[in-house]
């Protein structure tokens, strides 16, 4: 079961939600008509993901979603909003929101969000799964279980890339082992480095993003996990040969 939070202080897009949402036998809902109880509900039911409306009394979704994240760092949060301001999707991004849908909602939009978010949840849960096999072993063992560890740890990178926390000393922390032996063993199941790996998948999701010409540069490098635009471009043209600006001119995306 996945545990899901509708946090909004009106109650027609409440039951608008709930509704999209409760086809689903799988999804167990719960309700928070303001921020604060959003925070109390988060902890209490230990949900798994929250869509939270941004404009809410006693606590705007910021806030608790700020305070959530505090308590549950792996909690995915989706902000709902009316408000189509890029402001507050790259603070909310910045936070730890996986992403945002606009007010009026759209089934599809919310499922596809909800979606990536259960995908996120899965990967983060079969990341913990291995720590107690990654715990025993040796730095200089190959083993199968070494293998299973890089399949879950791979799963969990193409479903959190864009995540600003993620680096090889978070990865490294939730699975307990030493980031230098996580980095050889990286590149010797995959091939690649680390660092590299990340980047291709951030790369590559901004290329779907670029096509989008209503998205501007530097919201698309929030969106994959980057907190500079400057940065973010430096990057893309180092793995790309083109900066975001090129490739979007060139695909057509202007």
């Amino acid at each position: 079961m996945t545990k899901i939070l509708i946090a909004d202080d009106e109650g027609i897009e409440r039951e608008i939600l709930y509704k999209i949402l409760s086809d689903n036998p799988q999804y167990e809902l719960y309700q928070a008509k303001n921020g604060r109880l959003a925070v109390n509900y988060a902890q209490l039911y230990d949900v798994d993901i929250v869509l939270m409306d941004i404009e809410m009394p006693s606590c705007n979704g910021i806030e608790a979603a700020r305070q959530i994240l505090e308590d549950k760092p792996f909690c995915r949060i989706i902000f709902i909003t009316a408000y189509s301001v890029f402001s507050y999707a790259c603070e909310a991004i910045k936070l730890g929101a996986i992403d945002y849908i606009l007010k009026p909602v759209d089934k599809k939009d919310v499922l596809q969000a909800v979606k990536r978010a259960e995908s996120q949840v899965e990967a983060e849960r079969q990341l913990q799964a291995v720590r107690p096999e990654a715990e025993i072993m040796g730095e200089d063992e190959e083993t199968d279980k070494a293998a299973l560890m890089m399949s879950k740890v791979k799963k969990y990178l193409d479903q959190s890339y864009m995540n600003y926390g993620l680096s090889l000393d978070s990865v490294s922390s939730l699975l307990n082992i030493n980031p230098t032996y996580l980095s050889s063993i990286f590149k010797r199941y995959t091939g690649i480095n680390f660092l590299d790996y990340i980047t291709n998948l951030r790369t590559n999701a901004a290329k779907v993003y670029l096509m989008d010409p209503f998205k501007s540069i530097a919201e698309i490098a929030s969106m994959v996990g980057y907190d500079s635009a400057s940065y973010f471009s430096r990057a893309f043209k180092k793995n790309a040969g083109l900066t975001p600006t090129e490739y979007r001119r060139q695909r057509g995306g202007v």
